[in-house]
């Protein structure tokens, strides 16, 4: 563990929340948690979506004890599967338009306040463009009773990390490239200011290899407390992002913050033996429960273990990601979770 005095002012600008509250963090009261359900067997080649199906069945069992699960799945068959593995218990089948399952990405980004804001998508920089990921954002914040607020530039919410004071975590790859917004870094954070209402913004460089969404920040580092950060530690000599985690760390270590370091899953290849962004920093956190992504990894128990001592009052569980990693993400890009509204005291 790597420990630095909290500083804020080592962030470029930032003034006082105006107009709203900061994005809730995802270790705060959660009212309900969104996840998308595999519903286009076109996207899921052969057997696949079955077993997708199996892997978030299983995140969801995890967490459904401590608070609504909310699936959205297209189509009756689809919906007739949700609830053939997981009945009813503590759980809405939403049977509404949706493209592929990652609601992260899709979905609204919501604030304690009551407001759902929306962004422009264009396919993760046009890679995967599919019908309905670009409205059922708005069909969510519908379905929560939220005040819609719609932004005018693309961004993608796994992109985005948060510590629920104001400040965000993100890389400069997905962040500043081309293939989103045609935007500098100054112009990107008066935006990003403005819209989510920060106080600051910590910059890495870049994402994992073979990561289609261009460097998520979900799959590389996690803010696990208000003045704490997760990240990963090579595992192997192998491990295909060796130098990426020792620079990140490197570079999170001059932050201010707090720098827990756990073990990535090291070398993990595809059905054709590629490279896959495979991460155990993809987990999610509700009310009861941290479900860490795992890929039959020898680091996996290690990195469980490191996440029970930073959750001491969650249940911390490993589910098995292979199946769901084909379509490039894992548990934390296929939800998102919708806070307990906030009383502002004036």
């Amino acid at each position: 563990m790597i420990s630095k005095q909290h500083d804020y002012g080592l962030f470029k600008g930032g003034s006082a929340l105006a107009g709203g509250l900061s994005v809730p963090a995802e270790w705060e009261t959660q009212s309900c948690l969104w996840v998308g359900w595999p519903s286009h067997q076109e996207l899921w080649a052969g057997e696949l979506i079955e077993a997708a199906r199996s892997e978030i069945a299983q995140m969801i069992e995890a967490v459904r004890d401590g608070q609504l699960v909310r699936v959205v799945a297209m189509g009756s068959a689809a919906a007739r599967s949700v609830k053939a593995l997981l009945g009813s218990d503590n759980l809405e089948i939403i049977d509404s338009p949706c493209g592929d399952v990652w609601l992260r990405d899709t979905g609204p980004i919501y604030l304690g306040n009551g407001e759902a804001h929306r962004f422009k998508h264009n396919g993760w920089g046009g890679k995967y463009l599919y019908e309905h990921d670009d409205t059922i954002g708005d069909i969510m914040a519908e379905i929560s009773g939220a005040q819609l607020i719609h932004h005018d530039f693309i961004m993608e919410g796994g992109a985005l990390e948060h510590n629920g004071e104001g400040v965000l975590l993100t890389t400069r790859q997905c962040l500043l490239n081309k293939n989103r917004n045609n935007w500098q870094q100054d112009e990107a954070e008066e935006k990003l200011k403005d819209a989510l209402h920060l106080k600051g913004i910590l910059w890495l460089n870049d994402g994992l290899k073979a990561d289609h969404t261009d460097g998520h920040i979900d799959n590389t580092a996690r803010f696990v407390s208000e003045n704490k950060i997760v990240c990963q530690k090579p595992y192997g000599d192998d491990d295909p992002n060796y130098k990426l985690h020792l620079e990140n760390a490197e570079k999170l270590c001059g932050s201010g913050f707090e720098i827990v370091q756990l073990p990535s899953p090291g070398l993990v290849l595809d059905a054709e033996g590629e490279v896959s962004p495979a991460s155990h920093m993809n987990f999610i956190i509700t009310n009861a429960a941290v479900v860490v992504p795992t890929y039959s990894s020898r680091s996996a128990d290690e990195a469980i273990e490191q996440l029970k001592d930073l959750f001491p009052t969650r249940q911390v569980v490993g589910v098995e990601a292979h199946a769901l990693l084909t379509g490039g993400g894992s548990f934390h890009c296929i939800s998102q979770q919708e806070p307990a509204k906030k009383i502002r005291l004036i």
